[in-house]
């Protein structure tokens, strides 16, 4: 059987920050089966994720310059990210047609993917698909990881979160809280720092746009130092951050947004602090903790069952709606993680 095939492709290189017209919807004739002899499994989309790391996979390659751990796409080539689906059809003794799956796939309706073994197969269906995008897929196991593994964190420390209201942000805030940490937050709108007090229960939160000084701002809010930062942003908030860290603080450095879509990138001004401080910073990748996968969604769906973790989506309907979905994440205008629904089940 075939079908067209309606997928979103990035047209080329891209400068500064994203813009819809850098993606170009395009579509093909697939058939809907794996090729004969084959270990792929053919997948039907019905969920993708939109994640600020797909900005630093369209750059025009530089010589010399770091290559990102995820495979750049190149101009012309079909976007791919985390998503949820449905096998379709299967040459793989571990997938069988109808099961659901999560892990990276294509901006498209379907994909077929020759290296089955990088997908996990979902196990529990009685919470939403679309969690899997988010809360129990690979932003709510960076969020564990860099929280718990990373942190190494203590009942009564200060955690300070960037980005706070996004799709680790709110998780680890959320993780915090429960170990019994003073946790303050900050986003872009006066909606997500009322979101971070009301619905994920952090202590305080502030507006990062409206604060002239951020050191002044973190020392309004940590009077005695921070003792974990979970880094989302950079920048100009690190900076701030490290003039804030308590003796023998954490770092851990998941992201920086606020560099990606910079030709050059700022330079960080008060890195003396990681010595007079003891302080440790660490980046990391969460494909390093995948070990941990089965200990994390165990936990955090018991969590979600429980209510003593709740979670936001902002939702899309749409393969065509992707693009500006993922340009939305660099304005501020997704509430939440960022899905979006490319087909019902």
């Amino acid at each position: 059987m075939e079908v067209t095939n309606k997928r979103i492709l990035l047209k080329d290189y891209v400068l500064g920050p994203p813009k819809e017209s850098d993606m170009v919807a395009s579509s093909e004739t697939v058939r809907l089966e794996v090729p004969v002899g084959s270990k792929a499994v053919l997948l039907k989309n019905l969920y993708l994720s939109c994640d600020p790391y797909l900005r630093t996979l369209m750059n025009r390659p530089v010589e010399g310059q770091e290559v990102p751990y995820f495979t750049p796409i190149n101009p012309g080539s079909v976007i791919t990210g985390f998503g949820v689906a449905k096998v379709v059809d299967s040459g793989h003794p571990d997938f069988k047609v109808g099961d659901y799956v999560w892990g990276l796939t294509g901006w498209e309706e379907f994909t077929l993917i020759s290296n089955p073994e990088t997908l996990f197969k979902i196990k529990y269906t009685d919470v939403p698909l679309s969690y899997y995008t988010g809360i129990l897929g690979m932003p709510g196991m960076t969020a564990y990881a860099g929280f718990y593994e990373i942190c190494s964190p203590k009942k009564g420390e200060y955690v300070y979160i960037s980005a706070a209201s996004g799709a680790v942000g709110q998780i680890v805030g959320q993780y915090a809280k429960l170990l019994g940490c003073y946790v303050v937050g900050s986003a872009g709108s006066n909606e997500k720092v009322n979101l971070l007090k009301t619905k994920f229960g952090f202590n305080e939160a502030f507006n990062y746009k409206e604060e002239h000084d951020l050191a002044v701002a973190l020392k309004r809010h940590f009077p005695e130092g921070i003792d974990i930062y979970f880094e989302n942003v950079g920048g100009a908030m690190l900076d701030a951050v490290l003039l804030n860290m308590r003796d023998h603080g954490r770092i851990a450095v998941c992201g920086m947004i606020s560099q990606y879509s910079l030709e050059k990138h700022e330079g960080v001004h008060n890195l003396i602090c990681l010595i007079t401080k003891r302080v440790r910073m660490q980046g990391f990748a969460v494909f390093d903790h995948y070990h941990k996968y089965d200990e994390f969604v165990e936990t955090t769906r018991e969590y979600i069952k429980e209510g003593k973790i709740v979670y936001v989506e902002d939702v899309v309907e749409g393969l065509e709606n992707a693009p500006a979905a993922l340009v939305g994440l660099f304005t501020g205008r997704n509430v939440g993680k960022q899905v979006v629904v490319i087909a019902q089940e």
